[in-house]
């Protein structure tokens, strides 16, 4: 169990650092949805130390309320990203369009695609958790 909560953990704070690294160091301006996200992520950061010094099983009721959401937003934010006709079905009403893929790597790799990946993996690690026995 520590491992898969100190995983969880790891990968909150690289999300933070490195949203924190695209709008601090790189001058990214985040979007509405971005916003969001990080609204989801920086909380499991803390969430989840506490959780890691305490070994704490019980941090997936407080953490996966935070984790599937984000992965969810993330997720469609991606998609908002990649597919037109959701552009165009919806506004993203911030100062920075939420289809702004200014940030891109090998084709498919955005900002959201990222913030995806690692709702995903924190999500996976407390769901493992779950399941495992004490």
């Amino acid at each position: 169990m520590e491992r898969w909560l100190s995983a969880a953990w790891l990968v909150a704070i690289i999300a933070t650092l490195g949203s924190l690294s695209f709008s601090e160091i790189l001058g990214y301006t985040p979007c509405e949805l971005c916003w969001y996200q990080r609204i989801l992520m920086y909380p499991l950061a803390v969430i989840l130390g506490i959780a890691v010094f305490r070994g704490e099983r019980q941090v997936i009721w407080y953490a996966l309320p935070l984790a599937v959401p984000g992965m969810l937003l993330a997720g469609y934010h991606y998609l908002y990203q990649k597919l037109p006709v959701l552009q165009h079905a919806t506004e993203c009403t911030g100062t920075v369009s939420c289809s702004d893929q200014s940030a891109q790597w090998l084709g498919f790799i955005t900002i959201p695609f990222l913030s995806f990946t690692a709702f995903l993996i924190i999500s996976i690690a407390l769901l493992v958790i779950a399941v495992s026995k004490k």
